[in-house]
């Protein structure tokens, strides 16, 4: 495993130096979009609506935020569950999506379309949400501020920790890493 540094908007180049297993440090733009904001982007495309931000080498984290206490810049961010993500994520792969964050498996759609596409997968540490919003350095909602929590945020983020589980070649962690287990038990 190495460590990488990254930055967005990701690029084709980017993503295709980059493998299952490698730790990585994000600085950049990300948009948080959950359940809710990925219905209204996925009506907006059906209706021939412009999104709320541009999806060329985007990376977008599933995730929702809690209130920002006092002098912070915003609450515990963790990852959601990306499976709920699922059937609305192939249309956005497809206008240039290049990352997500989130955590847990992905539908083969969404794997081989990541292959065709060239984007990658990162996981982030669920309950580790306070300790990730330390890499969030502004966030502003850009869209859908009527969903709260699930509003479409525009984060600056500065090394923001992450491992990629699922890359551009169809390497999955989460096929490979447990029968390396099952052998050594």
């Amino acid at each position: 495993m190495s460590l990488k540094k990254i930055s967005t908007p990701l690029t084709d180049e980017t993503v295709l130096k980059l493998r299952a297993g490698d730790l990585i440090e994000l600085s950049g733009i990300i948009y948080t979009a959950r359940d809710a904001a990925h219905m209204r982007l996925i009506e907006a495309l059906r209706n021939g609506e412009d999104l709320p931000f541009e999806l060329d080498g985007a990376v977008i984290y599933y995730s929702g935020s809690s209130p920002a206490a006092p002098g912070q810049v915003i609450g515990a961010c963790g990852p959601t569950t990306s499976y709920r993500m699922d059937e609305m994520t192939l249309p956005l792969l497809e206008l240039g999506l290049k990352g997500m964050i989130g955590k847990g498996e992905r539908s083969p759609e969404v794997i081989n379309a990541m292959q065709t596409h060239k984007a990658v997968y990162f996981a982030a540490i669920g309950g580790a949400g306070a300790l990730i919003a330390q890499s969030v350095k502004r966030n502003d909602i850009v869209a859908y501020e009527d969903l709260g929590a699930e509003a479409i945020r525009r984060l600056e983020v500065e090394s923001f920790k992450a491992i990629v589980v699922m890359d551009a070649y169809g390497n999955n962690l989460y096929e490979s890493e447990p029968a390396k287990y099952k052998r050594h038990s």
